[in-house]
């Protein structure tokens, strides 16, 4: 049920996609990974944690970890999706992801699968100089040196009541493939999409040395 994605289940009319899984996991994952930045980060504060947190689970990132786990070689989705390629999109790769850590969480229990959650996200937990660095400045500096471009920001949604709004923005450079970051600011998400766009792009240590 948890590699069924919705579009499958309509061609064959057989069976459960993963939709009531991934509502599951999405509350697991946030819950571990809270959690863990909680204790990470005794001195921070909400919005920190909140920040922190939203790069770690946000579509993109589950996105990436379901590519490390070649996902998209297991999904069963419908001819359509096969032909629009499916399997390598951000959208359901990331809501796959969540469905499987619901199904974890209902087989296993929430230890084991906290355990393997932390397990999976050990790197972005551990790695402190990536919560310290300006992405935004970084790609900024990065892109004057090495091409002749400078990055784009695009608000491509925003939600939410006018006291919580959420915002989604798509960095793009030409020549590099374009990434999206979330947060609860404009300035949040555009953070995060510049950070997403060098772990997209293979820039990390380029920036991190830069830095």
């Amino acid at each position: 049920m948890a590699l069924s994605h919705l579009s499958y289940i309509n061609e064959t009319n057989e069976g459960q996609s993963w939709e009531r899984l991934e509502y599951l996991g999405d509350a697991v994952l946030e819950l571990v990974l809270s959690e863990a930045l909680y204790t990470l980060y005794p001195e921070e504060d909400e919005g920190f944690l909140t920040q922190r947190r939203s790069s770690l689970v946000n579509q993109t990132a589950l996105a990436r970890k379901a590519r490390e786990l070649k996902l998209g070689e297991h999904l069963f989705i419908g001819k359509g999706e096969e032909k629009n390629a499916g399997r390598n999109k951000d959208s359901i790769l990331g809501d796959c992801m969540e469905a499987l850590f619901g199904a974890h969480f209902l087989e296993k229990g929430y230890l084991r699968t906290k355990n393997m959650i932390l397990a999976l996200f050990k790197q972005e937990l551990t790695i402190s100089f990536v919560t310290q660095l300006d992405f935004k400045s970084l790609l900024q500096e990065f892109s004057q040196k090495n091409t002749p471009y400078l990055p784009v920001y695009k608000v491509v949604e925003e939600r939410g009541p006018s006291h919580a709004r959420f915002f989604t923005v798509r960095v793009s450079l030409k020549s590099y493939h374009s990434a999206r970051g979330f947060g609860t600011s404009k300035k949040i998400a555009e953070q995060n999409a510049a950070r997403s766009f060098t772990e997209k792009n293979g820039l990390m240590d380029e920036l991190g040395h830069q830095a």
